[in-house]
């Protein structure tokens, strides 16, 4: 039996939102075994997610959130590896943006998704988007936070569809919620954990991003 296993591919675009452009760089996570993996987040090229996928059967492509960097190539995508693409219809506006009438599959909030023995648990987590969603996997003491928790605070909310007291309101209950040693796998940069991230909220609160 093969074991789980979680992969990451880097990929590099723009986040644009609101007028502004931000080059950026995206982490899609992989999260599977020989035979199986789901993939979060569709990030910029369809190319290097499709070659890490390397022809295993993909259980679906989770989108954490609507912002055009984390669903560039979500329809590409869900055609290519023959997937269903799953974003929490919170953030539809945003997602209409960047691929007007395309559909999707809606993603709810704790949702669990089998893969590979293990299930991912769905955490709808607003507050850098209306439809912001964490992925749990239990099994392997992991978090994929996507933009609501990074290494030093909370995903940014001075955009449309975002609300700073209703991050830290997620993170607070959902997220802090999770055992401290949980890892956290974030949309963009290095990770972290639970219990890095935890003592710090009263200082997020306090400077207001």
């Amino acid at each position: 039996m093969s074991t789980l296993r979680v992969e990451r591919v880097l990929t590099a675009g723009t986040f644009e939102l609101d007028g502004g452009t931000w080059e950026v760089d995206n982490n899609i996570w992989l999260v599977g075994d020989d035979a199986e993996v789901v993939v979060i987040d569709a990030a910029h090229e369809a190319k290097p997610i499709v070659e890490a996928v390397a022809g295993r059967h993909v259980a679906a492509i989770v989108c954490t959130h609507g912002h055009n960097d984390h669903v560039t190539v979500g329809p590409e995508l869900a055609a290519a590896l023959d997937a269903p693409i799953l974003l929490h219809p919170g953030d539809d506006m945003l997602w209409q943006l960047t691929h007007p009438g395309e559909r999707y599959h809606e993603l709810a909030d704790r949702q669990r998704i089998a893969i590979a023995g293990a299930e991912l648990e769905v955490i709808h987590s607003p507050g850098h988007s209306h439809g912001s969603s964490c992925l749990y996997l239990p099994e392997a003491g992991v978090l994929f936070s996507g933009d609501t928790l990074f290494s030093g605070g909370p995903g940014a909310t001075g955009r449309s569809y975002s609300d700073f007291p209703t991050i830290i309101g997620s993170i607070r209950d959902r997220l802090f919620a999770l055992p401290e040693e949980t890892i956290v796998h974030t949309g963009h940069g290095a990770k972290t954990s639970i219990g890095a991230e935890a003592p710090h909220l009263a200082q997020w609160i306090a400077r207001g991003h």
